[in-house]
């Protein structure tokens, strides 16, 4: 059976997590081998630089290259070696994560960034990405409302600008590549009503 790479995008607070985790146990209820993950932080030694990346100031380079790192290894050690045996991976964030933070939220050339991916990724991309879309305000406050923490790391105490230059960061990104991409609006419905699209979505494109 073939391997499956689905990804979940979208500013903070969006629910990509719960999503995620909900596609994923309906994959294994219809007998699939189900790798459910995330970045950064799907590895050992993406943890590490997870919590580098969210509490230390860094320049807007430093902080591609890092993820850029917990995503070569990333790459290499789980998402690939799990779409050859056939399994359904499901990546909380993935590179368009980094075009619309690094790029388009902090500045940096898109095209270096895609370049220097491209040299770690070669043809390895998303079979399908749903991007879940709300306003960044109210991303922030849920994100706020669902921490364990009760301060925020570096991306949510960014300014409004910069998320909403995010959010329209990754809808640009989505317009480049329609067919790849869904987008959804998730401003209002509940988690189980987004759950449900998300499955019609699966099951019209034959990705069940």
């Amino acid at each position: 059976m073939k391997g499956l790479f689905i990804t979940f995008e979208g500013p903070e607070g969006a629910g990509k997590s719960t999503q995620a985790r909900l596609l994923a146990d309906w994959y294994r209820q219809k007998g699939r081998e189900v790798v459910l993950t995330r970045e950064p932080g799907g590895t050992e030694l993406g943890v590490e630089l997870r919590r580098l990346i969210l509490t230390r100031p860094m320049q807007a380079e430093t902080e591609f290259l890092l993820y850029s790192a917990d995503r070569a290894e990333h790459a290499a050690t789980v998402i690939r070696p799990a779409l050859a045996r056939g399994a359904v991976v499901i990546c909380d964030r993935w590179l368009d994560s980094s075009l619309a933070y690094q790029g388009y939220g902090r500045g940096l050339p898109l095209r270096w960034l895609e370049e220097v991916s491209r040299g770690f990724l070669g043809e390895l991309r998303p079979d399908l990405t749903f991007l879940l879309s709300l306003p960044p305000r109210l991303g922030l406050w849920r994100a706020k409302h669902r921490r364990a923490s009760s301060e925020p790391d570096r991306f949510e105490a960014e300014e409004l600008a910069f998320h909403q230059r995010v959010l329209d960061g990754f809808l640009e990104l989505a317009a480049r590549e329609p067919q790849r991409f869904v987008v959804m609006d998730v401003e209002k419905p509940f988690e189980e009503v987004v759950q449900r699209q998300i499955r019609r979505e699966l099951e019209s494109r034959g990705l069940v």
